[in-house]
């Protein structure tokens, strides 16, 4: 049995980027009070529903920084939990998926009953609040540009960031619309222009985090691609029981039963086989953990489940 473990830095956001958090986290917060405080003021729906929205995102970054903190700080290996607590972070980005879910529906349902009773609104105010808002959401994305190709759950608060945003575009131009035209239901088009622009990213985080649960294949790891490397290198007959799959963002594994031909007769030559591997996946593939069991020709014949 071999094992290599090729820690690149892919895996983990860093110090820097639970900073970038804990900045956009604070940022978040007080937009989503002025929103708040001037939706009460002028009865607007559209900035009610995209404070709620930054609630939910709130959250789902008060999560994100959790899961990093335990992942960092609490996820070493231990006898029950061989990988740590890695999972967490998957774990944290599925809630904040299913709040904003829940936050469309609520949003989308409010919208439409706005249509037959759209009250009288101070499209100055909101258009004011809009404003801030998009400034602030700006910020936002430029701190956490980066780490949005590292982490699942930096990735998830980028495009919850991002959407707030898109939200307050929407509030600009229906304050603006209200602010020309006094035609007040725009707000509540607004409103569901809101609900339309979370489900997606919601749905898309969700769908990563289930395949992750599942123990898919990476998408970004051809497997006929890495079996196809693995056969051409030297004193390697076949292999079976490929798999790679993803502990969490960052952070494939791997496993391999390796058929070695009758070149390799002793440890020097399995050890050989198991360095050239090495060598390969640390070229071609990014892959954190990976373990290949070295076996003789005829041995799959045995073994009573063999996955090719």
């Amino acid at each position: 049995m071999g094992h290599s473990h090729a820690h690149g830095g892919a895996h983990g956001t860093g110090v820097q980027y639970r900073r970038r958090l804990t900045v956009v986290l604070a940022l978040t917060l007080t937009v989503l009070v002025v929103e708040a405080v001037v939706a009460a003021l002028t009865g607007s729906l559209a900035l009610l529903a995209d404070a709620g929205h930054l609630l939910g995102d709130s959250f789902g970054i008060v999560m994100a920084l959790a899961a990093i903190t335990v992942a960092q700080r609490g996820g070493a290996p231990g006898s029950r939990r061989s990988f740590g607590y890695h999972r967490t972070e998957v774990l944290a980005a599925g809630a904040n998926g299913l709040i904003l879910l829940g936050l469309a529906a609520w949003v989308a349902v409010s919208a439409i009953r706005r249509f037959g009773d759209a009250p009288e609104l101070d499209g100055g105010l909101i258009l004011l609040a809009g404003g801030i808002g998009l400034a602030v959401n700006v910020v936002g994305l430029l701190l956490l540009r980066g780490g949005a190709e590292e982490s699942l759950n930096v990735r998830g608060a980028y495009l919850e960031v991002l959407g707030d945003a898109l939200g307050s575009v929407a509030v600009i131009v229906s304050a603006s619309v209200v602010l020309v035209t006094e035609w007040y239901p725009a707000d509540a088009v607004a409103s569901l222009v809101i609900a339309a622009m979370i489900v997606p990213r919601a749905v898309s985080l969700l769908r990563e985090v289930l395949e992750v649960l599942l123990e898919s294949t990476p998408r970004d790891v051809d497997l006929a691609e890495l079996r196809l490397h693995i056969l051409e290198m030297e004193g390697v007959e076949d292999v079976h029981d490929l798999h790679v799959w993803t502990i969490t963002s960052g952070m494939p594994v791997m496993s391999a039963h390796v058929v070695v031909d009758d070149s390799v007769t002793d440890m020097a030559g399995a050890h050989a086989v198991l360095d050239r591997l090495r060598g390969c996946l640390a070229e071609h593939f990014d892959v954190e953990h990976s373990t290949f069991q070295i076996e003789p020709s005829g041995h799959a014949d045995s073994e009573p489940n063999v996955h090719h």
